[in-house]
């Protein structure tokens, strides 16, 4: 059936909007059955195109069927059922029904009792994250005590997310007794959904990275995997976040941008260049370009940075220092 097809493809490829299209326009009457005789298919991007179909109609029905699809896939214990364990997560993610979360609680209890990849408690965390509510907090502090290192930071970043007011995080953030590990955990959870509430705890974050990135430029350790994690998540929502901060946080992430532009790895030099091109000074296009990397695609991005600085200074346009 070409529908069928065209969602898969579309799934496979990364299309997510496209494929939310594909299922929104056929209607849920025509697009439930189809999609539950899909989770029958022994090809599994079949199935993992029928969970994300699910997922994006919604409701207890889904849900439920879902639940029992996680069941099968987990017994099945092999690589394609593991691919479709992962979409179905994601899909629960997006419903919101109880049921959903219901269902993801349980997951996670189920991975407790076995050492489990720490891949697997992420997706979780993010899901959950999407899912929140005050009412998990019990279940994911109980199986968090059941889990060590590094499982366990992620589950650890939603615990604090869940339980603290953005007032109360921006000082946990500041504290310099609680481990970078911990701090990154928060910013891997806010990657899947930046609530509004919560962009005013970010300025603590940058402050915690600029004190890192000398430690960060070196390559050293959890500075670097720290800071590497606040650029992801400051870029994810670059328009949306990077104009709202305050000059001081500016003046931080552009002094961390130009370190970390010199970064040795090269995906934090990357990130770095990009950063600049939103809170750097037209002089700051000195330093992109020595630093800019060979590679044609790699290089275009450095090299857009630079010109978007300097096409500052030519018209007279300067970012907040």
């Amino acid at each position: 059936m070409q529908w069928r097809q065209e969602l898969v493809d579309a799934c496979r490829f990364g299309e997510e909007a496209r494929a939310g299209v594909l299922v929104t326009q056929l209607g849920a009457r025509k697009a439930k059955p189809l999609l539950e005789e899909m989770l029958t298919h022994p090809d599994a991007l079949v199935r993992q195109a029928a969970a994300f179909g699910l997922g994006v109609l919604g409701g207890a029905a889904s849900a439920r069927r879902l639940e029992q699809q996680l069941a099968i896939e987990e017994a099945r214990g092999d690589t394609d059922g593991e691919s479709v364990v992962e979409a179905i997560i994601q899909a629960l993610g997006h419903i919101t029904e109880s049921g959903a979360r219901t269902t993801l609680v349980r997951r996670l209890a189920r991975l407790v009792t076995r050492k489990p990849d720490p891949g697997d408690v992420s997706e979780l965390a993010h899901a959950l994250w999407r899912r929140r509510h005050p009412d998990l907090i019990p279940s994911v502090r109980h199986n968090l005590e059941r889990l060590g290192p590094p499982a366990s930071r992620p589950l650890h970043g939603l615990l604090m997310l869940l339980e603290k007011s953005p007032e109360e995080l921006r000082q946990w953030a500041l504290d310099p007794s609680i481990p970078v590990v911990h701090k990154t955990g928060v910013l891997t959870v806010l990657e899947e959904e930046l609530p509004e509430s919560l962009v005013s705890a970010l300025p603590s974050f940058i402050s915690v990275a600029h004190s890192l990135s000398g430690a960060a430029a070196r390559q050293q350790g959890e500075a670097s995997y720290y800071c590497d994690r606040l650029l992801i998540l400051l870029l994810l929502h670059e328009e949306r976040v990077l104009p709202a901060l305050p000059s001081e946080s500016r003046a931080e992430l552009r002094d961390l941008a130009r370190t970390l532009v010199a970064a040795t790895a090269l995906n934090c030099s990357l990130r770095a260049a990009s950063l600049l091109k939103f809170v750097g000074q037209p002089e700051d296009a000195d330093i992109i370009e020595a630093h800019r990397p060979t590679e044609p695609v790699l290089a275009k991005v450095f090299d857009d940075a630079s010109r978007a600085l300097r096409n500052h200074a030519s018209s007279g346009e300067r970012g907040t220092p």
